[in-house]
């Protein structure tokens, strides 16, 4: 039974789940010190030089499971001691060398790097090698490429470089959070920071003395995860773990989007605030394009407030496909609403650190939200929700051309459209995934068929009608 796309996600999987079987007994402390033995045990082969380092790894992993390092405050985190194994990269010449008289690369390297041999092939100097690229534009047969580490390709924004150790380093000025490197890291020694022990303690009971209901709020990206299940069974399952309540953060999309139309209606032209990531982007490398970004909330913290104004002790659990959500949760204006966040990899090790077979599980039926709320999972979904907001609005004098942006690069290039008042549309969708949500870099499975997994799920919703799901979610409310 397949629950995820990489050996290196059932790796950090088996450790959250050990670490989350202790917390619920009680004994972290006492059996911390076993969980390497315990995923490592010997004698076996290890990929590592010895079954040591694979152990320290491990005792590293066990860390983040716990939340990490504290002085750090980003949600991402390099294990240095995993690190190292890729080839440094940068420029280089390949086979397709042909030994060319015209040596246009020599001549284009001002740094004098580049040097040619007997057989008239270049070689590049690292020592002298600048990186600059030179010489890779003008070789006319392509013979020389940027080989960079599957993290720094992954990256987008230029977060990652190598420390003197020739371990990747995260510049947190410019990392947004989005998991992208966690996910393409072939040795697993760049991960996110777990809440999973955060979640084992509302779920047990808080230490304050006052009773708490708590509430997981799932994101509808869940329709494409737990593939040998089916959403409902997987929905059960959460249940079965301890929350009161589970809530769809697609009704939060809902009202994001009421909310979001009218202020579009007002401003004529603005950014979505619905991806974490995104956000974070125009932060940290368009600050001058923040007045553009929409002040509603994002659909997380949304459905968080909703469930806070009827139950002030309520306790919210973000559970979604989504790294940044971990950051985002820190802001001021999300942080009263939503208590913590988790992934759907922590879910399942959460779900396994309980013994919960969810195949055996009757499906559970939740019906709060609209067709267009559950579609915000995926890229374009928020568009359309716009367009029928607007439609259900009656706001027949708002010029609405979105323009959808697939992925943090084609993020960039709108923002510089926008910048220099070359956009063509007036309404920016961003989402830094490739895919929207259901890509998102804290999913078990990416699979191809999961926007077609989110569309299904949006047409099953009981209403298409983004009204009728939050007037039926407020009566729900007066009822309590």
């Amino acid at each position: 039974m397949r629950k995820f796309d990489t050996r290196i996600q059932y790796l950090r999987y088996k450790v959250l789940c050990e670490t989350a079987k202790l917390a619920w007994e009680g004994q972290l402390a006492e059996g911390i010190l076993d969980i390497p033995k315990t995923i490592i045990p010997g004698p076996k082969p290890t990929m590592r030089c010895c079954i040591y380092k694979e152990r320290a790894i491990v005792g590293e992993r066990v860390k983040l499971a716990m939340g990490g390092d504290a002085s750090n405050d980003n949600v991402i985190e390099v294990l240095e001691i995993a690190c190292a194994e890729c080839p440094v990269g940068g420029y280089q010449v390949s086979q397709n060398c042909m030994g060319c008289l015209a040596h246009r690369c020599a001549d284009a390297c001002k740094f004098g790097a580049i040097t040619i041999d007997e057989h008239q092939k270049a070689h590049i100097d690292k020592s002298k090698c600048k990186e600059c690229g030179a010489c890779a534009k003008v070789c006319p047969y392509s013979a020389i490429n940027d080989f960079k580490r599957p993290c720094q390709q992954a990256c987008k924004v230029g977060a990652i470089s190598m420390n003197e150790d020739q371990a990747a380093k995260i510049d947190n000025d410019k990392c947004i959070s989005c998991g992208a490197c966690v996910y393409q890291c072939p040795f697993g020694a760049i991960n996110e920071k777990s809440n999973i022990l955060e979640v084992i303690r509302l779920l047990k009971g808080d230490a304050d003395g006052k009773k708490h209901k708590i509430y997981a709020a799932v994101a509808p990206a869940i329709a494409s995860q737990f593939i040998y299940a089916k959403p409902g069974q997987a929905l059960q399952g959460i249940k079965a773990l301890g929350f009161d309540e589970v809530v769809e953060v697609a009704l939060g999309a809902d009202i994001t989007t009421w909310e979001e139309t009218r202020e579009l209606a007002e401003k004529g032209l603005m950014t979505s605030s619905c991806c974490p990531a995104f956000v974070a982007y125009i932060a940290k490398s368009f600050p001058d394009m923040l007045p553009y970004v929409s002040s509603t909330l994002s659909p997380m913290a949304m459905i968080g407030k909703h469930i806070k104004e009827s139950d002030p002790l309520a306790k919210v659990v973000f559970i979604g496909p989504c790294t940044a959500k971990k950051m985002e949760i820190k802001r001021e204006t999300v942080a009263p609403y939503v208590d913590t966040a988790i992934t759907f990899e922590e879910l399942q090790a959460l779900l396994d650190s309980r013994n919960i077979d969810i195949t055996t599980l009757e499906p559970l039926s939740v019906e709060d939200a609209s067709y267009f709320g559950r579609i915000f999972a995926r890229s374009g979904g928020l568009s359309e929700a716009v367009s029928q907001g607007i439609k259900e609005q009656d706001l027949t004098d708002v010029n609405y051309t979105p323009v959808v942006c697939n992925g943090i690069e084609e993020c960039k290039i709108a923002l510089l459209k926008l910048r220099k008042n070359l956009l063509d549309g007036n309404f920016i969708e961003g989402m830094a995934c490739q895919g929207g949500c259901v890509n998102g870099n804290g999913c078990l499975t990416h699979m191809a068929k999961s926007r077609m997994d989110v569309e299904n799920y949006g047409r099953a919703a009981s209403t298409p009608d983004i009204r009728h799901a939050i007037k039926q979610a407020n009566v729900k409310e007066g009822e309590e």
